[in-house]
């Protein structure tokens, strides 16, 4: 294995190499690339429209991933950690922190371009990256601007505000580019706030159409929230974009909005030329945990229980792995993975049903799970060869407080993390049961990437990067990178040979098997 001196050493080096001029040109990710992307290729935030992070690349097998070694590192000499998913297209990486973007060369690891926003407003707390349509990136600022760069120089074509900070907005997200859409949501936690999801004209950035995930500012018992802040999935095919959206507001205390609070904590399915909703689906109806339930709606075609189905299968922020039929929305699967007291079971829909005695009270209710959810922004992946889902989870118990003195508009609560840990699980979508788990520590954020040969790419909380057997769990490969890992892998091909790209706190790395071994 690689040790933490020789790695940095590597990593200083070729870090001072990346300022060597090279002579490439961008070009650009046209509709039939988003719509199947060829293995040198990773277009969008989740590679390919699905929202599987599944490669069919097998170069890398479970027989020679022990001989990985590092190919090249890219230091940002930023502060702030990469959480970002890279993109790639024809031989170039484009990946961000929240006021920076670099293009760099997917084979050497030298930089192309680095641009950085300069207003430097809204808050830095992570950025996951960028779209792309023809030759050109967008990239949305912490101040909630959308930013249209050339993908071949990095300079400014247009920028436009798409929510207003001073209210409490903010943006983080990677946009999901449709057709002729840019497709980007919000964040902000404050209680005044509607949620939305909003189509920009890629050449002009006008607004196409916004769709509501809460009732505008003004309406009788208000339910605020409902946020956006992850990339969602699109069904070319059906021509729906499907979409997580966040808690209602105020957070712990539900007294002010009675209810389902409707299109909150709900995946959401929407047709990317109107912004009209199909069809929704509520993870959490009234919640008062901080469940979100913004994490990827995942794709998936297949047999279910021995007929075909459109799939879309989620690991919810509340502890429940759903699999719904995507053409309507019907539940085929509502089941916890891992430890849930906070529900009564499900209705007749598929849907949790909230348990009252575990409403945040003044002297505490013991919730599994805590705040932070049985997962969260961590990406997924779904290995169609083993048939699972694999998750980071987060096992936990919090303790949340109802606070009277906050008052009822306010946050009204606090939740006290008492036990957790981290796992990578590996879940049979046909039953709900897990197959195989994988202990990371206790605060493991890494993403997850599968491949055709059977390898799950993934990280732990001591900052090790890892590769384990798709089929039982088990470590095949690891190195540390002696940082946070807080973003997902990616994997592609270029000239006969097998790329993996992860990162740790400002470092890019990219691992690949010696050529005489590849």
């Amino acid at each position: 294995m690689i040790s933490y001196r020789s790695l940095f050493c590597v990593v200083f080096w070729i870090s001072a190499a990346v300022l060597v001029p090279v002579r490439l040109v961008a070009q650009g990710a046209d509709a039939q690339m988003l719509l199947h992307p060829p293995v040198d290729s990773w277009p969008g935030y989740h590679g390919d429209y699905s929202g599987k992070r599944h490669s069919p690349l097998s170069l890398i097998t479970p027989e020679n991933v022990k001989n990985l070694t590092l190919s090249w590192a890219f230091q940002t000499e930023q502060s702030s950690q990469i959480k970002s998913s890279p993109l790639l297209v024809n031989g170039i990486l484009y990946f961000t922190v929240p006021d920076s973007i670099w293009a760099v060369d997917a084979r050497s690891g030298h930089q192309i371009w680095h641009y950085t926003y300069l207003p430097n407003k809204g808050l830095h707390i992570g950025h996951r990256g960028v779209g792309m349509y023809n030759s050109y990136i967008y990239f949305l600022s912490p101040d909630a601007h959308l930013v249209s760069l050339n993908a071949k120089d990095g300079s400014v074509r247009w920028t436009v505000q798409v929510a207003d900070t001073t209210k409490g907005y903010w943006t983080t997200m990677a946009p999901l580019i449709v057709g002729n859409h840019v497709l980007i949501g919000v964040s902000g936690d404050f209680d005044n706030l509607t949620g939305y999801l909003r189509s920009i004209d890629p050449e002009t950035g006008a607004t196409q159409w916004q769709w509501d995930s809460t009732p505008p500012a003004g309406t009788p018992n208000q339910t605020t929230g409902g946020m956006t802040w992850m990339t969602g999935t699109y069904d070319p095919d059906l021509n729906l974009v499907y979409w997580g959206t966040g808690n209602p507001t105020p957070v712990l205390n539900g007294s002010t909005r009675p209810g389902d609070d409707l299109y909150t904590c709900t995946i959401a399915a929407l047709n990317p030329d109107t912004g009209k909703l199909a069809w929704s689906f509520q993870a959490s109806p009234h919640d008062t945990h901080d469940w979100d339930a913004v994490e990827t709606p995942v794709l998936v075609d297949g047999d279910f229980r021995g007929q075909p189905r459109k799939m879309l299968m989620q690991t919810s922020r509340n502890g429940y792995f759903f699999v719904l039929d995507r053409t309507n929305g019907r539940s085929l699967l509502s089941l916890p993975y891992g430890p849930v007291n906070w529900s009564l079971g499900v209705d007749q829909q598929g849907r949790p049903i909230p348990n009252p005695a575990k409403e945040p009270a003044p002297d505490g209710r013991l919730i599994a799970p805590d705040e932070g959810g049985l997962t969260n922004f961590r990406s997924p992946s779904f290995d169609p060869v083993n048939g699972v889902f694999i998750v980071n989870a987060h096992p936990s118990y919090g303790i949340y407080f109802a606070k009277p003195a906050d008052g009822v508009y306010g946050w009204s609560g606090a939740d006290y993390d008492v036990w957790n840990k981290s796992v990578i699980e590996a879940i049979d979508y046909q039953t709900g049961k897990i197959r195989w788990t994988h202990e990371l520590g206790s605060d493991a954020e890494s993403g997850v990437l599968t491949t055709d040969s059977g390898i799950t790419f993934t990280g732990d909380d001591h900052g090790n990067f890892l590769a384990l057997d798709s089929s039982n769990g088990k470590t095949l490969w690891h190195a540390g990178s002696g940082g946070t890992i807080r973003s997902s892998p990616i994997t592609y091909e270029i000239d006969h040979r097998q790329y993996v790209l992860t990162s740790s706190g400002g470092v890019m790395f990219a691992w690949a098997l010696p050529e005489e071994n590849k």
